[in-house]
């Protein structure tokens, strides 16, 4: 092998490196407040499998990563607060719209850190995301209940 595609390949493995380097580092980081407060939160482990799923999916640069997951987080929070209010009210279109406006909201902020093609791409693997739990809580036999990712 020439001295060039030698480069050629340690560059490579370097950069798949620092790529398996960074999700590590982020799941640890998502999954660090439930292990400081010496118990875990219900659906941490969730939480992590749908940030690699996403992370996979997206195939984020270091930098990239950097700037999309705040930008989730901040997402995410809106979207958990407003099915906690579709939980008190029960008003499925009003959930439906707020969504809506939420992902409208967030395809713009998303700008910010990745390529249109890939805010699409995160909407359709957050998506898919849900189809695999759904269909994993099934093969289960949950049947209704909450997923709990200790089973």
């Amino acid at each position: 092998m020439n001295t060039k595609s030698h480069q050629h390949l340690n560059s490579s493995n370097m950069t798949v490196g620092k790529k398996i380097l960074s999700v590590l580092v982020l799941i640890g980081w998502f999954c660090l407040p439930s292990l400081a407060q010496g118990r875990r939160q219900p659906g941490a482990g969730l939480q992590a499998l749908k940030i690699a799923f996403i992370t996979k999916r997206l195939n984020l640069s270091p930098e990239e990563a950097e700037k999309f997951w705040p930008i989730y987080n901040r997402y995410t929070a809106e979207v958990r607060q407003a099915y906690l209010v579709y939980r008190d009210d029960k008003n499925e279109l009003k959930l439906d719209e707020t969504l809506l406006n939420i992902r409208k909201k967030y395809s713009v902020e998303f700008l910010k850190a990745i390529s249109p093609e890939k805010i699409n791409d995160f909407f359709r693997a957050e998506k898919d995301f849900g189809a695999f739990v759904q269909k994993e809580a099934q093969r289960r036999g949950m049947g209704g209940r909450r997923f709990n990712d200790d089973q």
